[in-house]
């Protein structure tokens, strides 16, 4: 696993901020305020979670007037993608094979 998937996973492990990720990937750009309202903690802890997705580079964001808007990367989730493609490829010549084991077994 490369350093980048294994900072995306860290980042999406805690529930509010792989809540407010996926926010980000229904709604589109939204505000801080916004996404306090309905987060469930306070306007500080979701900024330290948007913080800590902007470091992983999940989200951008941009300043408007007094205002931080916040939206998704979701070029920074083709890492991901490689990997489940990858594994996906793994766990299926796994099964391939044991089905041929198997038939092998029922001769």
């Amino acid at each position: 696993m490369s350093a980048a998937q294994d900072v995306i996973f860290k980042t999406l492990a805690d529930p509010t901020r792989r809540a407010l990720f996926e926010r980000l990937c229904r709604d589109g750009e939204t505000t801080v305020g916004t996404l306090t309202q309905s987060a469930g903690v306070s306007q500080p802890v979701v900024s330290k979670h948007l913080g800590i997705l902007r470091e992983a580079r999940l989200v951008q964001n941009r300043h408007e007037g007094r205002n931080t808007h916040y939206s998704a990367r979701l070029d920074a989730l083709e890492a991901l993608t490689d990997w489940t493609q990858e594994m996906a490829g793994f766990w299926e010549n796994r099964i391939d094979r044991l089905e041929d084991l198997l038939k092998r077994m029922d001769q």
